[in-house]
């Protein structure tokens, strides 16, 4: 077995010691800010699956996303129905929120895609690696160049974004989920 085997084994497996040292990772974690650069992944065998590679113009960076229901804002004026209900119920999930918060932090970059790499009661922990558009590297890269169109993490174009339009699907049965719900809604109601 490869080293990169070995690492996703641990990831997987998480025997006590693994265990131990993730707990003493997250209560670092918890300190930090919620948006931290780092200098290498800490699970660098989901990074090289998802596109990461060790270049110039490639970040990666330690998201943290809030976990529990989430809240509407404080019901103001007037007594009606649609204020009954203090949560929301949204589409999206916590990896893409994090992928949006990590963007919003770098502008100048793209979104390639994320990982989880821990969670408590409290929160959740995502890497997302992140490519400076404007870097001769990157530029010069077949394959980075074309995926740094602008906007890609809020078009839902990354993978938990496509997860959660429902484009994991294919074939018999998902039909109606491309090009998106919302359009396919229109077209056959």
């Amino acid at each position: 077995m490869g080293l990169y085997k070995h690492v996703k084994e641990l990831w997987k497996t998480k025997d006590h010691e693994f265990v131990l040292m993730q707990r003493k990772r997250m209560v670092e974690w918890r300190d930090e800010d919620s948006s931290v650069r780092i200098d290498r992944p800490t699970r660098i065998d989901r990074a090289r699956a998802i596109g990461y590679r060790a270049k110039q113009g490639v970040l990666v960076v330690r998201q943290r996303v809030d976990r529990g229901g989430r809240t509407r804002e404080t019901i103001r004026s007037g007594r009606r129905t649609a204020h009954n209900y203090h949560k929301k119920n949204l589409s999206k999930n916590y990896q893409q929120i994090a992928e949006e918060r990590a963007n919003e932090k770098f502008p100048n970059c793209e979104v390639l895609n994320s990982y989880i790499v821990g969670k408590d009661a409290i929160s959740a922990w995502y890497e997302v690696i992140l490519l400076d558009r404007a870097h001769p590297a990157i530029m010069a890269d077949k394959i980075y160049s074309q995926i740094t169109t602008k906007g890609r993490v809020y078009r839902g174009l990354t993978s938990a974004g496509k997860k959660g339009r429902g484009l994991r699907n294919k074939g018999l049965g998902a039909e109606k989920a491309r090009p998106s719900v919302r359009a396919n809604h229109g077209r056959n109601n």
